[in-house]
């Protein structure tokens, strides 16, 4: 059997085609009160994940399509400018085999909080980035469960789908990308098992929560 023509030229090609058919020249920016309705305010029975950057919320949009939201942390020093510019570089990467960005929430408020018994108002910032949702998961839930099991046909394609994801970064955009925290926690899988690599490009907002060191610079991170 040609694994190959069996499982990656036409479910690519399928998916390829998907990802250009909901790519818009405009970002779509999500209110924060749109976001909170659909989690229902960020609760704890709508989180699907968490990590280094945030923690993971599924929310279901007014037309049925289904995203994961990235509620990330606070990030010294990052202004609403920076977060734009590096958004629309994100927004830019398109590969069946990356994480599709669907949009973003960037929020501007204030809280009434109690400082040396006075009170007074603070700035409080809120940033979430949007993804398609896979429901496949994450693939360290399928290599951690024995009972769950991959076939060969599964996991050659697997492998061959996160290649090709990175040869994308590394040589297929006009600005390198390495992403410095591939593991499994980080490749999404479709309902197709289709690997998609994730959190590819936070290291760019989140430059001091690596952990990992560099000797030398070799690209744009």
């Amino acid at each position: 059997c040609n694994v190959q023509d069996s499982y990656s030229k036409k479910e690519i090609e399928n998916t390829m085609a998907n990802n250009l058919e909901h790519t818009s020249a405009t970002m779509r920016e999500f209110t924060l009160e749109l976001l909170k309705q659909i989690t229902d305010n960020f609760s704890e029975e709508h989180i699907i994940g968490r990590g280094g950057y945030g923690v993971v919320y599924k929310g279901v949009l007014d037309d049925g399509e289904e995203i994961a939201l990235k509620k990330l942390h606070h990030i010294p020093g990052l202004d609403d400018a920076q977060f734009r510019n590096e958004f629309n570089h994100l927004m830019r990467v398109q590969h069946p085999n990356i994480t599709r960005l669907v949009g973003y929430c960037y929020n501007l408020g204030h809280q009434r909080i109690k400082c040396d018994d006075e009170y007074i108002f603070a700035h409080v910032e809120e940033r979430v980035l949007c993804f398609e949702y896979l429901q496949g998961g994450s693939l360290d839930r399928h290599i951690s469960d024995e009972s769950c099991g991959l076939d060969w046909h599964t996991r050659f394609k697997i492998i061959k789908g996160v290649c090709e994801g990175l040869n994308y970064l590394h040589n297929g955009c006009k600005d390198p990308i390495y992403h410095l925290d591939l593991k499994p926690a980080n490749i999404l899988l479709d309902k197709n098992m289709i690997p998609k690599i994730g959190d590819f490009g936070l290291s760019r907002l989140f430059p001091l929560a690596q952990t990992y060191v560099t000797i030398k610079i070799v690209g744009t991170l």
